[in-house]
């Protein structure tokens, strides 16, 4: 059995969400925010089993897009500065941790 997180960007985290629970499994919901840029993020939460781990991934996969934007120097080089610019940036996409679990049960 695994455990798996997936950091996904708010702009896809419903249509994520929507895949996931279609395609006949459960994760649970967390806000989250990334260190770069401080951008908002969901974090899902899902147990299965091992041999749905590439399934998952694909439908995380499908939904969830890399995307560029603009920011500040300063943001993306997260120093300050008297003079800043405009940097384009990739964001988006999914960030993706699968473990291990001995035990899972849902009361």
């Amino acid at each position: 059995m695994k455990l798996m997180f997936a950091i996904v960007n708010n702009d896809d985290s419903h249509s994520v969400s929507s895949a996931i629970t279609k395609a006949g499994f459960r994760a649970t919901k967390l806000a989250s925010s990334g260190g770069f840029l401080s951008s908002g993020n969901t974090t899902f939460m899902m147990a299965c089993e091992d041999g749905d781990v590439d399934r998952i991934i694909e439908v995380i996969r499908t939904h969830s897009r890399k995307r560029k934007q603009k920011v500040s120097s300063e943001m993306a080089l997260g120093v300050e500065s008297s003079t800043s610019f405009p940097v384009e940036v990739s964001v988006g996409g999914a960030t993706i941790f699968v473990t291990a679990i001995d035990r899972f049960e849902r009361v």
